[in-house]
Order: C-alpha cells, then sequence, then structure tokens
C-alpha cells in the first residue's frame, strides 16, 4: 500500500516524533509497503508528482537530540511562511495516499485535531480518533475520568496562573509535589518539587512552557510502563533511570535509563498494571495501541498518572520493548497497527 508516515510538526516532542516516523517507514518498507516520511509542519515545499510513491527518497535514520526542539527556528525553517498546521502539499498527499500512519506525539498530532481533520476528509489513520485523544492529552481531564471510574491516581488540582501570581500559590501549595504542564510529554514541562522552597522556581520554569499546570501529589516509589496492543495488555516495564528523574533526555538517550522488561513485579502487581492500562484505554474509547505511566508506591500499590494514546516508537521506546517480550517483532508491531486502521 502507499503509506504517509506522518511525523514531525510544532510540538515539544518534535526530534521524538522524526525518530519514530524514520524507524516506523523502514519497518513497513521492509514489509513491502510504499511508505513516504512526512513532516506535517513542512511538509512538500517542492511538490510532488502523480508517481511520487514510485520514487520514493532514500530514507535515513533520525537520531533524538539532548536537547528539546528550537520551535521558532522550525517555523522560521518553513519555506510558504503559513502558521497552517500542515505543511505544503501534506494532505493532498494524505488523500493519494491509501492511509496515513501517524508517528506524532504530543499536541501536534496527538491532541485529535489531525484525527478530527482526517475524519472530515475521509483519510484513514491509524491509532485513536479525536474525541479519545483529545481527552488523553489533557492530563486534567484523564485524570477526573481516572477518579470518576475508580481507576487509583494521585489527588490533584489544575491551576491557571501568571507571574503575578506565583508567590501566592507557592505558599500555598504542599510539597512534596509535581508540577506538569496540562498538555504535555516526554518529561518537558515536568518538575518534581521536594521543598518548599523550590515552588517558585519549578511554576516559573513551567510557565514559559504553559500558563495551565496540573499540581499532583508525589508518590514516591517505582515506575512503570504498561502498553495494550489490540484488546489486551502487554507486560510492563520498569524504569530505573540513572539519574534523580526519568526527564527527556533519560527517555531517548541509550544507557541513560535501565529499562527492565517485563518489569520487576510480583503476579499480583503485573496483573493490576495490566487491567488498569486495559481499563483506562477502554474507558477513553481508545483504539490498536496506547501505554499507561504508573508509580508503583513503598506498600506496592500502583498509581495511574496518565496515558498515552501515541506511544513513542523510537528505538528506545517502551512498547515496541513490551511487544517484542510477547514474540511480536517491531516490523510485526508496525504492520499490526497499520492493518488496523483499516478494519
Amino acid at each position: 500500500m502507499n503509506i504517509v508516515v506522518l511525523a514531525g510538526g510544532l510540538s515539544t516532542e518534535r526530534n521524538v516524533s522524526l525518530s519514530s516516523g524514520a524507524k516506523i517507514c523502514a519497518a513497513l518498507r521492509a514489509k513491502g509497503h510504499r511508505a513516504a516520511l512526512v513532516d506535517v509542519f513542512l511538509g512538500l515545499p517542492e511538490g510532488f508528482s502523480e508517481d511520487y510513491f514510485d520514487r520514493l527518497p532514500e530514507l535515513k535514520p533520525v537520531s533524538v537530540s539532548r536537547q528539546a526542539p528550537d520551535l521558532d527556528a522550525v517555523r522560521a525553517s518553513r519555506v510558504d511562511g503559513s502558521k497552517s498546521l500542515f505543511g505544503p502539499h501534506v494532505l493532498e498527499l494524505c488523500q493519494k495516499a491509501d492511509g496515513v500512519f501517524l508517528a506524532l506525539h504530543g499536541e501536534c498530532g496527538e491532541d485529535g485535531r489531525i484525527q478530527a481533520a482526517f475524519d472530515l476528509l475521509g483519510i484513514p489513520y491509524t491509532g485513536s480518533g479525536y474525541l479519545g485523544s483529545a481527552i488523553a492529552m489533557d492530563k486534567s481531564m484523564t485524570k477526573a475520568m481516572m477518579a470518576a471510574h475508580n481507576i487509583r491516581t494521585p489527588s490533584w488540582e489544575t491551576v491557571t496562573y501568571e507571574e503575578a501570581d506565583i508567590p501566592a500559590l507557592a505558599a500555598r501549595l504542599q510539597t512534596p509535589c509535581v508540577v506538569k504542564v496540562v498538555k504535555g510529554g516526554s518529561s518537558i514541562g515536568v518538575v518534581i518539587v521536594q521543598k518548599q522552597s523550590q515552588l517558585e522556581g519549578a511554576l516559573r520554569s513551567v510557565l514559559a512552557l504553559d500558563n495551565t499546570v496540573v499540581i499532583e501529589e508525589y508518590i514516591k516509589g517505582r515506575e512503570f510502563t504498561c502498553g495494550v496492543l489490540g484488546g489486551r495488555a502487554l507486560p510492563s516495564v520498569e524504569l530505573v533511570p540513572q539519574v534523580e528523574f526519568y526527564d527527556y533526555e533519560s527517555k531517548y538517550q541509550p544507557g541513560a535509563t535501565l529499562e527492565i522488561c517485563p518489569g520487576r513485579a510480583t503476579p499480583e502487581l503485573e496483573a493490576e498494571l495490566g487491567r488498569t492500562a486495559l481499563a483506562v484505554h477502554q474507558m477513553l474509547g481508545l483504539k490498536t495501541y496506547s501505554r499507561c505511566d504508573f508509580m508503583v508506591d513503598e506498600h506496592n500499590v500502583p498509581w495511574c498518572v496518565e496515558i498515552n494514546t501515541l506511544p513513542g516508537m523510537t528505538p528506545t521506546s517502551l512498547v515496541p520493548q513490551e511487544a517484542a517480550a510477547v514474540g511480536i517483532s517491531y516490523e510485526d508491531l508496525c504492520e499490526y497497527i497499520l492493518m488496523d486502521a483499516f478494519r
């Protein structure tokens, strides 16, 4: 089939998306598909011809840099100067293709807007629909739904603030806590605050990204993640960062984090992680695959922190590791995700 692998965009997870997209594109080509890697924001400035899928350019692997992307520089590099989320000729090419594999992460692609546009245009795409994607992208809304469905999640409040509000807000909040942007990913815009004296600095640093944040109860313990694929839970992964916090660099630099799959969990804990991941997936009406993140406290009790509707598919990503643990190769995983878009 002729497939567009859509990646990049203007999310803080842009670099991760491009790495996922390059690997997915290579896997689909290995399966016999004519797959084209396209940056959703930069698009195809030179346009495309009718035989575009017959003369695809050579595919080069993309590594994830240690720093988050400079999105202002990305905007400035766009040839047509447009502010549209879709770059030149992206929609036309997607309509020419048999379908689109969404390798996007974060607000640019994981928040339901692209899914809604494709629904309107009749373009098949991988992963969940616009509504579940939009809800899952909003950490506050997801946690509210989890709490309403008796799914254990750390207590939280959602706060919208300006610079002038920071001193009073810092004086009111309890520590330890976690400050995180309400619509973020890859641990960008997430700060663990252990002491009251650190709150003002944390709130100020996160404000640079967004003025609406979730202030979440800090759960001290081990970090796990558990994927869902095709209606069943995959084995968990236990994450052991070689630094204090599983931050952006720890996620994507080889060797920065010890990833144990299956995680070091009792059978009871492993079963609860799987049940909870599947329950959140179904609660939001998600499709094909997702991944839930957990903190497991000192009493071996899991707390669901958030869910990802388009989990990373980079060489160090977690869902591919979980799938491999049950005998599903990376190429077969990509093929399954693609074909499920047509079922």
